[in-house]
């Protein structure tokens, strides 16, 4: 059934407040189709070969989908034209073959420069913070909000906001370093180019990983953590709270670990109590790729996929990336057999839509293809990297360098 109608359903009206069209969408959807705002699917099951695949998409997409994992960072290489071309028409399916014709937002990788396929790259996030410039930071965050709007990209899951305080952890890289107010201003700077003025032209942020990530025992990825709730909340906290209340940011990302040992992703503290009950957080919390899973799987809290889902929507994750592991079938079935609330599912999808209506995708889903190719890697982009590289330089050791 096409979603186009002769008469305009309130949703699809932009002159109505958000808030009004989000609860008469709502109300118009089904189970399966809430559910479906819940999850992404990866772009590669999309495909046939480099091009979109109107028959797989009746079979995945028949309920609409919430997101779409990576149309041009996937391992397929598209070029931003092939990108763009993809992401329009996987626009189109949904806007003319699904019942609602909702579309989806596609995510992306951008910690240092959008993770795709003649993209800039920029020197990596511990060089951003390097340079004590959020001025310039900024700035090079704008630059992958054009690039990544031009290609159909509505999310980028960065900034790192971690405070690395154990050199043993493999991803001190990804963050700005250890100091709190550092990665907190810089952390503000990129959220601020990356969103824009007007998010409608923006991306949205995802601040990762939330919380403590960075200190892991033993300095073993995903290993457990152990902080003191003051240190947790002055220390670790403090980038995303400044992330939340003076960026306003749109979206976030749990963390993999446990903390004493409560998983982040089944923290109801962290992601209701705080994040949205004490901060203000008027986003959605998207999970980090098979997070909710691992409630089953690593830490063993959870005894199948459908308890897994029940945890994490409980604890106040709004969307499972990357793809429908377990916001699926095993979400489906919990809220028909009673053991958690559709209404639960509703609060969440209702984020996931009102920040699909802020991006004005109801409007307008589409890019323009011929014109993507020219907003990637231009000259003034690789000066601005060369710039970040040279105000990143850190002088370790002086042997009569300085003074000049």
């Amino acid at each position: 059934m096409s979603s186009q109608q002769s008469s305009k359903p309130p949703y699809l009206d932009p002159n109505l407040p958000i808030e009004y069209r989000v609860k008469d969408l709502l109300s118009r959807m089904t189970l399966e189709e809430k559910i479906a705002q819940l999850s992404s699917v990866d772009v590669s099951k999309l495909l046939d070969g480099r091009k979109f695949s109107v028959e797989k998409a009746r079979e995945l997409l028949k309920h609409g989908v919430g997101q779409i994992t990576r149309v041009s960072g996937s391992r397929i290489g598209l070029t931003p034209r092939e990108a763009a071309e993809v992401a329009n028409a996987i626009q189109r399916f949904l806007r003319e073959e699904t019942r609602l014709g909702i579309p989806a937002i596609v995510h992306e990788e951008c910690l240092a420069g959008f993770m795709a396929f003649n993209a800039t790259s920029f020197p990596q996030a511990i060089n951003l913070a390097s340079t004590w410039n959020p001025q310039l930071v900024e700035r090079v965050a704008e630059v992958i909000r054009r690039q990544m709007r031009a290609v159909g990209a509505h999310q980028g899951l960065a900034p790192v906001l971690d405070i690395a305080r154990d050199p043993r952890w493999g991803r001190t890289e990804e963050t700005y370093g250890e100091d709190p107010y550092l990665a907190a201003s810089i952390g503000v700077a990129y959220i601020r180019g990356l969103q824009g003025s007007d998010i409608r032209y923006g991306v949205v942020a995802t601040p990762k990983h939330f919380v403590a990530h960075g200190v892991p025992e033993g300095g073993r990825n995903l290993a457990p953590v152990h902080v003191s709730p003051r240190e947790l909340r002055e220390v670790f906290m403090f980038p995303f709270e400044a992330a939340v209340k003076c960026a306003g940011a749109l979206s976030l990302m749990n963390a993999y670990h446990d903390i004493d040992g409560i998983p982040c992703a089944a923290s109801r503290e962290l992601l209701t109590d705080i994040l949205r009950g004490e901060w203000g957080f008027q986003g959605y919390v998207v999970s980090d790729y098979g997070a909710i899973r691992m409630l089953k799987t690593f830490h063993l809290v959870a005894y199948d996929e459908r308890d897994a889902a029940i945890q994490a929507l409980e604890a106040g994750i709004d969307v499972e990336l990357p793809d429908r592991l377990c916001y699926g079938d095993p979400l489906l079935q919990a809220v028909r057999e009673g053991l958690v609330s559709e209404e639960l599912v509703d609060i969440a999808v209702a984020r996931v839509l009102r920040v699909k209506f802020l991006l004005g995708l109801f409007e307008d889903p589409y890019v323009d293809v011929d014109r993507a190719p020219s907003l990637f890697d231009t000259e003034e982009d690789r000066s601005l990297a060369l710039q970040v590289a040279r105000e990143s330089i850190i002088l370790l050791k002086n042997d009569g360098i300085l003074p000049i």
